[in-house]
C-alpha cells in the first residue's frame, strides 16, 4: 500500500491554529463580569453614559492584562498600563481638539516611536506602550462632551475598579490562612511540583522539556514574590514563610538539574520529597517526614556513577535544608531580579528598541494618516470611528500576540465573527439594558478568550460595538470590519518593509543578553570563591536560565513568521540550544565542585566542547562572540 504523507502545515499557519489549554479561570471570569458591566450600568442610571463608556474601556483594557499571578504582580501588570492609558487619553484628547490632521498624525507617529521603543523592555512596558497608543487614538477621535482630564480620570477609575476587585477577591479554591498570598503560594508550590517532575524524567527523553518547565515555574514564582510592596522586606509571617520556601527550592532545582544532566535515571522516591513540599506550600500543613532520595556517601549500586552520586547527595542536603526552612518559617533572603534604570534605558535605545519603535511608529502613523483621509472623504461617509483603524494597528503590530501573519489572520477572522455576532444580537436585545448585559458577559469571557487571539478579538469586538451603541451611536459592525481589514493590510505591508535597524534585533538582543548571563554564571562557578557564595551562584543561575527562556521565546516567535521575516533569525535557535546545554553543564559542575572540589574529565571536556561549539554557532548566526574561559580540572 502506498504510504500517505501528511501535509506539513507552515509554522505561521500552525501558530494561528494553536490555542492555549488549561482549566477555566473562574475567579478571573467573575472579575470580568464585575468590571465593565456594572460600571456602565451605574453610569447609564446616573445619566453620565459617555463617562461610563470611558470607564468601561479602562476596565476592559485592564481585563486583557488580568492574568494568573499574585496580587502584587497584578498591581504592576494592571496599574502601570492603566496609568499609561490615562496619559494617552489625556494627550490624545487635547491633540485631537487643538491640532489639524497633519499635525495630529505627526504627534501620534512620534508617540508611536516612543511607545514602541519602551515596549522592548518587557511585558509590563509593552502593555503600557500598547495602552498609551490605543487610548491616544481613542482620545483624539472619540466624540465625547467631557474634557480630556475628566476622560482620563474616569478611564483610570475603571481600571482601578478592576484592580480593586482583583486585590479583594480570592484567586484560588484553597486559601489557608491569609488569602492575600494565595497566588504566591500556588506559584511556589508549582516550583516544587516542577522539581518532582524533572527528577522523574531524569535519564529519559522528556528531561529537557521538564527542565524548561522548571525554569518557567521559577520565573513565575520569582515574579509573584518580587512585585511592589509597602515595606522593603517581608511584612508578615506568612510572607516571610513564602520567601523562605522559594529560597529553599533553589538548591533543590540545582540538584535536580544536575541529575537530569547526568543522563541516568534516579530512584522514583527522589521525587516524593518535593511533592510533599508542594502540598505543604499550598495547604499550609506540616511537611512531615521527607523520604531521603539516597544514602549520602554511597557510591556503589545502579546509581553510583561519579555524575549521579554528588547530585544525589546535593539533593539530599537540599531536602534537609528545605525541611528546616519550612519548620522555622524563615530562611535565605529572596533572590529578586532587579534591573537598573540604566539597563532599561539601554534596552529601549538598543537594537531591539530601535527596530520595534520604528516599526510601531510607521504602522501607527500610516494608520492615523489613512484614517484621517477616510474620515474627511465625503464618499466614505465621514463616520466618527476613524480611531478604530490606528487602535487596531497597535494590537496587530505587537509581537507579544504572536507572529505577524498569525496576528493578521486571527484579527481578521475574530473581527468578522464578532461583528456578525453583534449585528444579530443588536436586533434582539433591548436597549440599553440588553447591551449593558452584553458588556458584562463579554467582560466575563475575556479571561477565557485570551487563550487565542481570534477568540479574544471576537469578544472585544462585541464589547466595543456594544459600548458604541450604549453611547447613543448607530450600529457600526460594517465599519469595524472594513477598518480592521485596512489595518491588517497596513501592518502586513509595513511589517515586511526594510528599516534602518537590523532585522531580528529583538532576537539578537535577547540572545546576546542570555550569552552574557551564561558567561558570568560559568565564570562564577569556575572561580575559587564559588563554594563560599552559593547564594550568589543561585542568583546568577536564575538570571542565566531566565534570560535563556526569554531568548528562546523570541526565537520561537520569529521562526513562526513568514519566510521573508523568519530568515533574519536563522541559526539563532542552534545558539540558544548550545547555551542551554552550557548552562546545564555549568550547574552540574557547581554540584560536582561542592562535593569533591574538582571537576571530572567529563565535566571539563564537556565545558570545553560546548564553548567551542558556541563560538562556531555564534559566528554562523552573525552574533557577537563572547570571551571563552579556561577550564581547570
Amino acid at each position: 500500500m502506498r504510504r500517505l504523507t501528511r501535509l506539513a502545515v507552515p509554522p505561521w499557519l500552525a501558530h494561528a491554529l494553536r490555542a492555549q489549554r488549561g482549566p477555566v479561570p473562574w475567579n478571573a471570569v467573575l472579575r470580568g463580569a464585575l468590571a465593565a458591566g456594572p460600571l456602565l450600568l451605574v453610569a447609564v442610571l446616573s445619566g453620565r453614559t459617555s463617562l461610563g463608556v470611558v470607564a468601561a474601556l479602562g476596565a476592559m483594557l485592564a481585563g486583557i492584562n488580568d492574568r494568573p499571578g499574585s496580587r502584587r504582580v497584578a498591581v504592576e501588570r494592571l496599574g502601570v498600563p492603566a496609568l499609561a492609558g490615562a496619559a494617552g487619553l489625556l494627550l490624545g484628547s487635547y491633540a485631537g481638539q487643538h491640532t489639524g490632521a497633519v499635525t495630529l498624525t505627526l504627534v501620534l507617529t512620534a508617540l508611536g516611536l516612543l511607545a514602541g521603543a519602551v515596549s522592548a523592555i518587557g511585558p509590563v512596558a509593552s502593555g503600557a506602550g500598547t495602552q498609551l497608543l490605543v487610548t491616544s487614538a481613542i482620545g483624539a477621535g472619540m466624540p465625547l462632551p467631557e474634557p480630556g482630564w475628566e476622560r482620563a480620570l474616569f478611564f483610570l477609575g475603571g481600571a482601578g475598579w478592576l484592580l480593586a476587585v482583583r486585590l479583594a477577591l480570592p484567586t484560588t479554591a484553597v486559601n489557608p490562612g491569609d488569602y492575600r498570598f494565595d497566588g504566591e503560594r500556588d506559584a511556589v508550590g508549582g516550583v516544587y511540583d516542577a522539581i518532582a517532575r524533572l527528577l522523574l524524567a531524569a535519564g529519559g527523553p522528556d528531561a529537557t522539556r521538564r527542565r524548561v518547565a522548571l525554569t518557567a515555574a521559577l520565573d513565575h514564582a520569582q515574579d509573584a514574590l518580587t512585585g511592589p510592596r509597602i515595606r522593603r522586606y517581608a511584612s508578615s509571617a506568612a510572607e516571610r514563610r513564602l520567601h523562605a520556601q522559594y529560597a529553599a527550592a533553589l538548591p533543590l532545582a540545582e540538584a535536580a538539574t544536575a541529575l537530569a544532566w547526568s543522563g541516568e535515571a534516579v530512584p522514583a522516591r527522589a521525587a516524593e520529597g518535593p511533592r510533599r513540599l508542594a502540598v505543604a506550600v499550598r495547604t499550609g500543613a506540616p511537611t512531615g517526614p521527607l523520604p531521603a532520595p539516597a544514602v549520602p556517601g554511597t557510591r556503589s549500586g545502579p546509581h553510583g556513577s561519579t555524575s549521579v552520586v554528588p547530585a544525589l547527595r546535593a539533593l539530599h542536603d537540599a531536602l534537609l535544608g528545605a525541611a528546616e526552612a519550612f519548620d522555622r518559617g524563615f530562611g535565605n533572603a529572596l533572590h529578586t531580579r532587579r534591573r537598573t534604570a540604566g539597563s532599561l534605558v539601554r534596552t529601549a535605545l538598543g537594537s531591539a528598541g530601535r527596530e520595534y519603535g520604528i516599526r510601531v511608529a510607521l504602522c501607527f502613523g500610516a494608520s492615523v494618516a489613512v484614517a484621517q483621509a477616510l474620515h474627511h472623504a465625503r464618499w466614505y461617509g465621514n463616520h466618527p470611528h476613524w480611531y478604530w483603524l490606528p487602535a487596531t494597528a497597535v494590537f496587530l503590530v505587537k509581537p507579544d500576540l504572536g507572529p505577524l501573519a498569525s496576528r493578521v489572520l486571527c484579527r481578521a477572522a475574530g473581527t468578522v465573527l464578532g461583528a456578525v455576532a453583534f449585528a444579530g444580537l443588536a436586533v434582539l436585545l433591548p436597549r440599553p439594558e440588553g447591551l449593558v448585559a452584553l458588556v458584562a458577559v463579554s467582560g466575563a469571557l475575556i479571561p477565557v478568550a485570551t487563550r487565542h487571539f481570534a477568540a479574544q478579538t471576537a469578544v472585544v469586538t462585541v464589547l466595543v460595538l456594544a459600548l458604541v451603541m450604549v453611547g447613543g451611536e448607530p450600529q457600526a459592525s460594517w465599519n469595524r470590519i472594513v477598518e480592521t481589514l485596512l489595518a491588517c493590510a497596513i501592518v502586513l505591508l509595513v511589517g515586511h518593509l526594510p528599516t534602518l535597524g537590523q532585522r531580528g534585533g529583538t532576537v539578537r538582543a535577547r540572545l546576546t543578553r542570555a550569552g552574557e548571563a551564561a558567561d558570568v554564571y560559568l565564570a562564577h562557578v569556575l572561580s575559587d570563591g564559588t563554594a563560599r557564595d552559593r547564594t550568589g551562584r543561585w542568583v546568577l543561575r536564575r538570571e542565566a536560565y531566565r534570560a535563556l527562556a526569554e531568548a528562546r521565546a523570541a526565537i520561537d516567535l520569529a521562526a513562526a513568521e513568514l519566510p521573508a521575516l523568519a530568515r533574519h533569525s536563522e541559526g539563532t535557535d542552534a545558539v540558544a540550544a548550545t547555551l542551554e546545554r552550557l548552562v546545564d553543564t555549568t550547574t552540574a559542575c557547581a554540584v560536582q565542585l561542592d562535593d569533591t572540589g574538582r571537576l571530572t574529565p567529563r565535566h571539563a571536556d564537556r565545558i570545553t566542547e560546548l564553548l567551542g561549539e558556541l563560538a562556531e554557532r555564534r559566528e554562523h548566526a552573525g552574533l557577537r562572540a563572547a570571551p571563552t574561559r579556561p577550564v581547570a580540572v
